[in-house]
């Protein structure tokens, strides 16, 4: 059976960011697939597309972080998952630089991701000193 998880967690600005950087990032994903997905004259594929696919997936990681951290109860657990959303900013940031040298119209628009990220690292910071 699932925890009852209580509403006041999805009104934290952390959640409500981490949920607007999903949605950017998917979309941004699917700009970079579009462009990227033709085959090179050799035949082989762009190894950039990855890079797409890695940031919808670290990025849907981050709202259950948030929400595990909330709703353990042992400080040592809490610091756990709030280690675990370091890293996955951290991974998102460096996919970013990577996209940014692909060859794709959709760079230009990680420059809006990135921003988003900075945002959510300083919201993270005030949100894990409670821990």
């Amino acid at each position: 059976m699932l925890p009852t998880i209580p509403s006041h967690l999805y009104e934290l600005p952390i959640y409500k960011k981490a949920i607007e950087i999903i949605t950017l990032s998917q979309n941004l994903s699917q700009y970079f697939t579009e462009d990227l997905c033709e085959l090179k004259p050799d035949g082989t594929e762009d190894a950039n597309i990855y890079f797409s696919g890695d940031i919808v997936q670290q990025s849907v990681s981050l709202a259950p972080e948030i929400l595990k951290a909330e709703l353990e109860h042992y400080s040592d657990k809490k610091y756990k998952h709030v280690l675990s959303i370091k890293r996955l900013t951290y991974l998102l940031y460096k996919n970013c630089s990577r996209l940014e040298r692909a060859n794709s119209n959709g760079k230009d628009y990680i420059a809006i991701l990135r921003r988003e990220l900075k945002i959510f690292r300083k919201l993270q910071h005030t949100w894990a000193l409670r821990f």
